[in-house]
């Protein structure tokens, strides 16, 4: 009897396998995590100002990656805040205080492309993508 591993026979050296070094797209996190473990997780600039919150995490299933984490931000309980989608690679997790940098002060927070929770943009759209990864200065995930 053979045991499939699903292993590829044919991969090349730096593929993506489970636990070692990615060659390509790395983001913030260690290679494998459960996703709820993000959920709430607070953001903040590099001055340690408080920037939100993560409230989702948005997955590109055809491409098999992270693409953005959703960010509250500006409101008060949960009233009035605006929501943002964070390109993955914008974002640094800082493991030994259990939360996220991003390198962008309150003001330019404020005015960046932005969406209400009730008003979602459509995130498959190339044209919107392109310009939330442009606002925040990282190259698009998908190239």
């Amino acid at each position: 009897m053979t045991m499939q591993t699903g292993r590829d026979p044919t991969a090349q050296p730096g593929a993506r396998i489970v636990g070692a070094p990615r060659k390509l797209h790395d983001g913030p996190g260690p290679s494998v995590m459960a996703a709820d473990t993000l959920d709430a997780e607070d953001v903040v600039n590099p001055a340690g100002e408080n920037l939100g919150k993560i409230k989702h995490i948005m997955l590109d299933v055809q491409h098999g990656t992270i693409a953005y984490a959703v960010l509250s931000f500006g409101g008060f309980l949960g009233m009035g805040d605006k929501l943002f989608a964070i390109p993955w690679h914008a974002l640094q997790l800082d493991v030994g205080n259990k939360r996220f940098i991003l390198g962008i002060d309150k003001e330019a927070l404020r005015k960046a492309p932005g969406f209400d929770k009730d008003c979602w943009p459509s995130m498959a759209d190339l044209h919107w993508a392109e310009q939330v990864h442009a606002y925040y200065t990282v190259d698009p995930y998908w190239l």
